[in-house]
């Protein structure tokens, strides 16, 4: 009976060392896989190989003439083994309500993840090909098809794809882009370079590392047209995104991801561009903001645990019709309303915002100020598009998204409101 007792004791003493209990380290091994989030990514090259017209400008009427640089789509599947979520970046303008509903539809049956738990994202790049419209072509009908089943395809790999991560979150500036509502001389408002004007220049940054802390994906957020290129230009290429992730892989070995989103930035532009030397501005602006992502990401402490959470919600703006031009103090007429889609993830601690449409700098500004939770990311052209979504403030001042937009003033306050209380929710 003595001896049983001695041995158990021994075992006991054993165990006690094994799991790290005696010396208080309850993290004797390396990192815990109780609370692990797991994470899959995956890219795909979405550059069309057929002749189609080029987005961003209502004068192009011809196809592209040729390719600067490829495109790609970008997918991060988050699990924490009761929920999946899936996120698709793409170096495009801009992904219509109804394409995103149908691809989430085929996303679902091809893999598993609820199509609401899933946000589709574009660059807002006005250097790719048309991806929605009227009076298509058969090649652009082709392309459409193509591209859906691209997506398809990257969150099905990154689905495929799931490992034990770490990922955490910084915070840097890049001061290459500017409010681009400007005051010309006969008192209008035009697309120019507003340097007084409220400008957003925060450059936000998730890094996912594997469980041995070697990253997978570097995520990059900041408020800007892709509009480096300009109308002029005819080939197709990511303009200041794809420069930037170009930059970022190639400091990373080449091994990584790196989805680029735009933050709130429906009145922010480039500071370069366009003209002439486009490519030579974009790639300037891709090396600045890259070595800054670089800069953040290295600081970058990354961590376990935590849960993946997504919430959506539609919401209906008052409608607006039109103005004849972009001068000031015009009447507003109403027009039909208009549905904006509002998408809010949780990955751990951070938190990513989504809006369905051009939202102007200040609101993305004001989100984030007001927001309960500090590690925020507001992306736009989330989940569809609703045109541009303005300041109150804005409207009698005039100008081009006032002439353009389709909703009334008070859209500023319904968007806050809601996405505020989801973001809430949601902690």
């Amino acid at each position: 009976m003595k001896n049983k007792r001695i041995s158990n004791s021994i075992l006991y003493f054993f165990l006690l060392i094994t799991s790290g209990l005696l010396f208080g380290n309850s993290n004797a091994l390396k990192t815990s896989r109780k609370n692990l989030l797991s994470g899959g990514t995956a890219k795909v090259n979405i550059t069309p190989e057929m002749p189609v017209r080029m987005s961003g400008y209502a004068d192009r009427k011809e196809p592209f003439s040729g390719i600067h640089d490829s495109l790609y789509a970008v997918a991060l599947v988050f699990s924490d083994g009761k929920n999946k979520v899936a996120i698709v970046t793409s170096d495009l303008i801009s992904l219509s309500s109804a394409f995103c509903f149908e691809t989430a539809d085929l996303i679902e049956k091809e893999t598993g993840i609820s199509k609401e738990n899933i946000m589709l994202s574009s660059a807002h790049n006005h250097g790719g090909p048309v991806v929605s419209g009227n009076n298509v072509t058969p090649d652009e009908v082709m392309y459409f098809s193509r591209l859906q089943k691209k997506i398809i395809q990257a969150v099905t790999e990154a689905s495929q794809n799931l490992q034990p991560i770490l990922l955490g979150s910084g915070k840097g500036i890049c001061n290459m882009n500017i409010n681009r509502r400007a005051r010309f001389a006969d008192g209008n408002i035009g697309l120019g370079r507003n340097p007084d004007g409220p400008c957003d220049h925060d450059v936000l940054v998730v890094r996912i590392d594997d469980i041995d802390h070697n990253p997978l994906a570097v995520f990059v957020n900041w408020p800007c047209h892709g509009t480096v290129s300009g109308k002029g230009n005819t080939y197709i290429t990511g303009d200041w995104p794809g420069a930037t992730a170009r930059v970022v892989e190639k400091a990373f070995g080449n091994k990584i991801v790196v989805p680029v989103t735009a933050g709130a930035s429906g009145n922010i532009n480039p500071i370069y561009g366009p003209n002439e030397s486009y490519f030579r501005d974009m790639d300037a602006i891709g090396m600045l903001l890259g070595e800054e992502v670089i800069d953040i990401s290295k600081k970058i402490h990354t961590s376990s645990g935590g849960s993946v959470k997504m919430v959506k919600k539609t919401i209906l703006a008052k409608g607006k019709k039109g103005l004849k031009d972009r001068s000031p103090n015009q009447k507003l007429e109403s027009g039909d309303d208009v549905e904006i889609i509002l998408t809010v993830l949780k990955v751990g601690d951070i938190l990513f915002a989504g809006i369905s449409g051009e939202l102007f700098t200040e609101i993305g500004m004001r989100i984030k100020a007001e927001s309960v939770m500090k590690n925020i990311i507001v992306t736009t052209h989330c989940n569809g598009t609703s045109g541009y979504l303005c300041t109150d403030e804005a409207y009698p001042l005039g100008g081009y998204e006032i002439m353009v937009t389709k909703t009334m003033p008070g859209t500023e306050s319904l968007i806050k409101e809601n996405l505020l209380g989801m973001i809430k929710s949601i902690k």
